[in-house]
């Protein structure tokens, strides 16, 4: 009878360890490659760090107050880099947004060949940046790019601003719009067809069915691609490094590009670590205002 007693408890004592067990694999990824790197970082960030040096100064804030103090050797060359990567954001995202969920209204839609052409727009998006990067690097090169020799203007598309920013641009947007896409056609899927049916019922136009069935019915997956998508315009660094190289006075350097120069090209760690907690900070604020935004849109 004990033993019998003792059975239950063990089977509910496994029964409480379960979910734990199953989440043992992501919390040791996180803790490996995110916390304690992040942590790592941190401390970084507060000491003249070079990895090449023995001693690891600790400057205390000193860092992050360089970054605001004008004149100082770093403040000029980030905010520059940071005024870079906002015109990159403030550009590419709008079309992130709305190209997407034009495509996915279109493949939402029921046609010979659907399957075909939602591969077709999504296969870009398997591509690497080094593949897509030397793709267009050949393609709008000034002096022996193809689009160049079909206009017949030597257009600086990869040298001088504004041209190599609409370079930029359209590259990621042609790149990663299959991503969006996709998730947008998720979304579509979940709503409703009788919400649909319902407005016609009622005399609803197409514009009318688009504004008050579809456009309420995606905006959680419209927040999900929003933020998605300002984190990695925001991180962009591949196709500037790539195509332009920061153009021709570093119009186009990005902040991740800055902070891979001074941290790799000049060894200087602990202040690359600053610049990328301040680009953190500034991203998840601007991820919350967005999250507040639309949690009042939908209440």
């Amino acid at each position: 009878m004990a033993a019998d007693a003792r059975a239950p408890r063990a089977v509910q004592r496994h029964g409480r360890l379960t979910p734990y067990l199953f989440l043992l694999p992501f919390r040791v990824l996180f803790l490996g490659f995110v916390l304690i790197p992040a942590v790592f970082g941190l401390w970084v960030s507060f000491h003249d760090y070079d990895y090449l040096l023995p001693g690891k100064p600790w400057v205390g804030l000193q860092n992050y107050v360089d970054l605001f103090t004008p004149g100082s050797r770093d403040s000029a060359d980030y905010w520059k880099s940071m005024l870079a990567t906002g015109i990159f954001t403030v550009a590419s995202v709008p079309l992130l947004i709305v190209c997407p969920l034009g495509v996915a209204l279109l493949l939402n839609r029921a046609f010979r060949g659907r399957a075909f052409f939602r591969a077709v727009f999504f296969a870009p998006y398997v591509l690497g940046v080094a593949v897509v990067g030397l793709l267009f690097r050949f393609v709008l090169d000034p002096n022996i790019g193809a689009v160049n020799y079909y206009l017949g203007h030597a257009i600086p598309w990869t040298t001088e601003v504004p041209w190599a920013w609409v370079s930029l641009v359209g590259m990621t947007v042609w790149w990663t719009l299959g991503f969006n896409a996709v998730i947008y056609l998720a979304g579509l899927q979940d709503i409703s067809p009788e919400l649909y049916e319902a407005a016609r019922v009622d005399g609803a136009s197409r514009w009318d069915e688009f504004r008050t069935v579809t456009l309420p019915g995606l905006r959680p997956v419209m927040a999900f691609v929003t933020t998605v998508t300002i984190l990695a315009s925001a991180n962009m660094f591949g196709q500037s490094f790539l195509l332009t190289k920061g153009a021709s006075a570093n119009e186009t350097r990005t902040a991740i590009m800055l902070v891979a120069q001074t941290g790799f090209g000049n060894n200087r760690q602990g202040m690359a670590a600053a610049m990328s907690y301040v680009l953190a900070l500034i991203l998840m604020g601007v991820s919350v205002l967005n999250i507040r935004l639309t949690q009042r849109r939908e209440a």
